[in-house]
């Protein structure tokens, strides 16, 4: 979204659009990014080049993203810095204030990853790096948004802030982990009531005791609005993309036991919802390349879409996910499997990982049909709602607009009611680009339409979200429906 370096508006109008497509409402991006862009394995360039010293094209980028986003009824979980250093994170936050030179792990040679761990961790100890790292909150909290004129406080845009991606106490430091995770939330929501707050975390992982993570103590403070889960059949050793016919069932079963047990603690300890924001697996055969198969991955979103649906449906804690990760039309340079550089495009994988891991591509139409199903069965779940009449006298309302359902493997229902003597009411359809796809004259107090009605006025459109409006002389009535076309 930036209009400097790195940026691409063109791409991101694309990206947000085919999100938006396919049903997507939620996305989780990175407000936080701490440089020098000199230091290996990060995102650059970063939003925050130094303490207190921002990129001006980087906020302004991320002005415009948020701004860009609303148009589309899209929302932000704000994840605010990083556990991890591919985008300096905590680390960088550390070796700002004392810590010394960051040791970088793997495919840094020799590095470590507990030696990282260790070191990251000290964040939390760390006043000076807690404080840099809570101006940087107050920074955006109180920030302006020029293309909205909203503050970041006040914006519908953000559904929630998170702390951090993935933060842990690693076993050196879980209790000022904790403490810092209660503080900051309260932190926060003594500068903005109106978003949720979450943590980022993980779950309790394979190895909480040495990760310094428990799903409870991370997410009992009063200031956590909603509980965190993540799930790497891969990273955690259960799933080997070279032997799957051996490896993915019980990687699966663990993978839904993990679930299981944090939805339960979730519902019964927490009384708390939960989102599991982060899961994947690798395209078939481990393979890089963006034309290869991805059969296994498809098995295990689908599994886990399963799962999450079943906990909402059956008002469970789960409210919702976010896979890992988009790529869209960015592809990583050949040969494949190689590590970011500057110029390379931005894909889903960050720029530690062998570029293709885990990307999910705009050209993988077996995956994107399970996201668009998904996003509907989801949706269906929320009650349909309507703007009812006040009364026969209409004293200034606007009417009655209804449709159903939603999502529609078929023909929908358009029920319009304008409001009591209100002549010249028209109703439209319009796709995600706010292009025209169907209109007609509303000639009766009370009109039913069908779309499409297999007419020649019907044109053949795709799967997607779209937008039904009753325009009157009294104003507008708006109203979204997800579409999946017979290739669904």
């Amino acid at each position: 979204a930036s209009a400097g370096p790195g940026g691409d508006r063109g791409r991101r109008e694309r990206e947000l659009d085919a999100l938006s497509a396919l049903g997507i409402t939620n996305l989780r991006i990175m407000a936080g990014s701490e440089g020098p862009d000199s230091e290996p394995w990060r995102v650059v360039p970063s939003l925050q080049t130094a303490p207190g010293v921002y990129n001006p094209e980087l906020l302004d980028g991320l002005d415009f993203l948020l701004a860009e986003m609303n148009e589309r009824d899209l929302r932000a979980v704000m994840c605010l810095t990083n556990f991890w250093h591919w985008s300096g994170g905590m680390a960088q936050y550390v070796s700002w204030n004392g810590g010394g030179p960051i040791p970088y792990p793997p495919p840094e040679p020799g590095g470590d990853w507990d030696t990282y761990q260790d070191y990251a961790s000290d964040f939390y100890s760390n006043e000076d790096a807690k404080e840099d790292f809570r101006s940087h909150v107050v920074l955006l909290i109180d920030r302006e948004n020029p293309y909205t004129g909203t503050r970041y406080g006040d914006d519908p845009t953000i559904l929630a802030w998170e702390l951090a991606n993935e933060p842990r106490g690693f076993h050196n430091n879980e209790p000022a982990f904790n403490v810092w995770i209660d503080e900051t939330a309260a932190f926060i929501k003594s500068l903005d009531d109106n978003h949720l707050v979450t943590t980022g975390c993980e779950g309790d992982t394979p190895w909480p005791a040495w990760n310094g993570l428990d799903f409870v103590a991370n997410h009992d403070g009063a200031c956590i609005d909603y509980a965190t889960v993540h799930i790497w059949p891969e990273n955690w050793g259960w799933y080997d993309p070279a032997d799957p016919e051996t490896t993915f069932a019980p990687a699966l079963a663990n993978a839904c036991a993990y679930f299981a047990d944090h939805v339960g603690a979730a519902a019964a300890v927490l009384v708390k919802p939960v989102v599991l924001e982060e899961f994947g697996l690798a395209r078939d055969g481990g393979s890089y390349d963006p034309g290869s198969t991805v059969s296994w991955r498809d098995a295990f979103l689908g599994a886990m879409f399963d799962e999450v649906y079943e906990s909402a449906l059956s008002g469970g804690p789960c409210g919702g996910d976010n896979f890992w990760s988009w790529a869209g039309e960015g592809w990583p340079r050949e040969p494949y499997g190689g590590y970011w550089e500057v110029g390379d495009p931005w894909i889903g994988d960050p720029p530690h990982e062998r570029q293709g891991w885990y990307s999910v591509y705009d050209a993988d139409t077996t995956t994107l049909s399970l996201l668009a199903s998904h996003a509907a069965d989801m949706a269906s779940l929320i009650p349909p709602t309507s703007v009812d009449s006040p009364g026969e006298d209409a004293h200034g309302d606007r009417g009655r607009l209804d449709v159903y359902p939603s999502p529609a493997r078929g023909p929908v229902t358009i029920l319009a009611r304008p409001s009591i003597g209100c002549s010249g009411a028209y109703v439209e359809i319009v796709d995600v680009r706010g292009r025209l796809v169907w209109n007609t004259r509303v000639e009766s107090r009370e009109a039913e339409f069908s779309w499409p009605d297999g007419g020649d006025r019907s044109p053949v459109v795709p799967s997607g979200v779209y937008l039904v409006i009753m325009r009157t002389p009294r104003g507008s009535l708006f109203r979204k429906f997800v579409y999946l076309s017979g290739s669904h």
